[in-house]
């Protein structure tokens, strides 16, 4: 299992396991450009030539915000997930974030357990946030430097 940065040769294959993962999926096209933006940074883990998972992240200033983390069904729960949101977090205390922040389905009971255990804490509720099927989001963040009771 190696983590590295996502490169254009990945996109097929996250774009494929976006398809596979969720409802209404990012194309080849979004990736493409976010692999572009110098706000973004995306990373994958493969095991030879097979891509098992991939996260990506956006930020602004000292504000950091997932965009998408997904696992392939058959590789869940041995650790991909963290590998990848453990590298997300890295770079964003090194790029001197206040907050990561993320959302996630209600009932993605696994996932919130997973951001619990790196220190996420909920944050808040986003109505109707998600479609196919409609539901809110969880908003979930990681304070660095123990910034949670600033405004």
């Amino acid at each position: 299992m190696t983590l590295q940065p996502m490169l254009p040769q990945h996109l097929p294959a996250a774009a494929a396991l976006e398809r596979l993962c969720f409802s209404l999926p990012w194309s080849l096209e979004s990736f493409a450009a976010e692999l572009e933006n110098p706000s973004s940074y995306y990373v994958v883990v493969v095991e030879g030539d097979r891509l098992l998972g991939y996260a990506g992240m956006r930020f602004v200033l000292d504000e950091f915000y997932v965009d998408n983390i997904a696992v392939a069904p058959a590789c869940r729960r041995q650790g991909v997930g963290r590998v990848l949101m453990g590298e997300l977090i890295r770079r964003a205390q090194e790029g001197g974030a206040r907050f990561l922040s993320l959302e996630v389905r209600l009932s993605n009971l696994p996932a919130q357990a997973l951001y619990r255990g790196l220190g996420f804490v909920p944050a808040g509720l986003r109505k109707n946030f998600y479609d196919q099927p409609k539901e809110d989001g969880l908003i979930m963040t990681l304070f660095f430097g123990g910034q949670e009771n600033a405004s």
